[in-house]
């Protein structure tokens, strides 16, 4: 069952600007091993940690550098959750996070879908 959905759109020079503004953002916002990607593939990982935020409801109890994107052998991207940020997201029942993302012409896009094996009870 899908329990949130998020979405973000980040745009490339824009964040490169402030990368280069506030070079301290990189620790803050990036694991060691994201730190060294280009920027455009960074803005598309800020965009889909924005989205996990989003599709979990909140930030509380998460940790932007224990959201890490990594990819599989085949290249589709995958969130690597560690410390605080994965106890949050397994205390709320989900099961599985679907993450895709993009970047071209000077934008990233990333999008999120958190799935749980159960059925939750939904907020009206």
């Amino acid at each position: 069952m899908i329990v949130g959905i998020g979405i973000d759109l980040v745009d490339i020079p824009r964040f490169e600007a402030h990368i280069s503004r506030t070079p301290k953002l990189l620790e803050r916002l990036f694991s060691p091993a994201e730190r060294v990607l280009k920027p455009r593939s960074l803005a598309a990982r800020y965009a889909a940690k924005e989205a996990l935020i989003k599709a979990l409801g909140g930030s509380d109890g998460v940790h932007w550098t224990e959201i890490e994107v990594t990819p599989e052998a085949s290249g589709r991207p995958w969130f690597t959750l560690t410390g605080s940020t994965a106890e949050v997201v397994a205390a709320r029942g989900i099961s599985t996070l679907h993450l895709s993302m993009s970047h071209d012409v000077g934008f990233a896009v990333a999008y999120v879908v958190a799935e749980s094996a159960t059925e939750q009870e939904t907020h009206s």
